[in-house]
């Protein structure tokens, strides 16, 4: 396992509850004590986390872990999510996407559907998105249109924000937007990390036929810093099944449509 390598596993492992010890990376990676210091110390100047005598915690960080640290969280959960968000999909729909883990994982179930995949004059799906990573993974995919706004990026979760970016949602017209979050309260709404992320969500929601939530079951009872579009702007939760009878009971008394993937 190369350097680079370590410093991901050991961002997996922070992950998983949220503070992480030396000697569990000793034991779980296979290194030295003084080698687990070094990469926790090299992830701390990078405002990754924060150390602590003997480890290092995560509730210090204001922002999600960037994407590349985070594609093995909740990987099964998202990708089932993933699939219940393309069954909202007919082909020849116009989509909106935003950044985030749970986006890229509806992209994967739409690009293995042979209906949208297959060849024909006309695209079998129009996706309009803010991440460059979505753009990436559509970039080869010619049965596919895919729109990028504008805008100045946000290096931590690969989104564009601003102006130039809601300019362009401004003068298009969605079927589905699907809308990742930080956190979705009964009666706080969704809300994210970032303002100027939580505007232009908001936007992409505001310009669609249907505005989705997509959030696994982690996200659900909790409060990030900025809401997301005003009050009734989204008429459908999409979820795993690790959402509790009480969560989703209290969303749906709030009128939210809960679907469990």
């Amino acid at each position: 396992m190369n350097r680079a390598e370590r410093l991901n596993a050991v961002l997996d492992l922070l992950a998983e509850n949220q503070r992480v010890e030396v000697d569990e990376i000793v034991q779980r990676l296979g290194v030295s004590p003084a080698t687990a210091r070094r990469d926790l110390d090299a992830l701390a100047e990078q405002h990754l986390l924060s150390r602590t005598r003997g480890g290092a915690i995560a509730q210090s960080v204001a922002y999600d872990l960037p994407m590349r640290y985070k594609n093995l969280q909740r990987r099964d959960a998202k990708a089932s999510i993933g699939r219940a968000a393309s069954g909202l999909v007919p082909r020849g729909a116009v989509i909106g996407l935003c950044g985030g883990t749970t986006s890229t994982a509806i992209v994967d179930a739409l690009l293995a559907r042979a209906d949208i995949m297959a060849a024909s004059d006309e695209p079998g799906l129009t996706v309009v998105t803010n991440a460059i990573n979505i753009a990436m993974q559509l970039a080869t995919r010619p049965q596919i249109k895919t729109v990028l706004t504008g805008g100045v990026l946000h290096a931590r979760s690969y989104e564009l924000v601003g102006a130039y970016a809601d300019a362009v949602l401004a003068n298009v017209s969605l079927d589905i937007a699907f809308i990742s979050v930080n956190g979705i309260d009964p009666l706080a709404g969704p809300t994210s990390f970032d303002e100027r992320e939580a505007a232009v969500n908001g936007l992409m929601a505001i310009r669609a036929a249907q505005a989705v939530i997509v959030a696994d079951a982690s996200k659900l009872g909790r409060r990030a810093f900025a809401s997301i579009g005003h009050p009734g702007l989204f008429s459908t939760i999409i979820t795993d099944a690790a959402v509790t009878d009480d969560q989703r009971r209290s969303l749906e008394d709030q009128g939210y449509e809960i679907i469990v993937a």
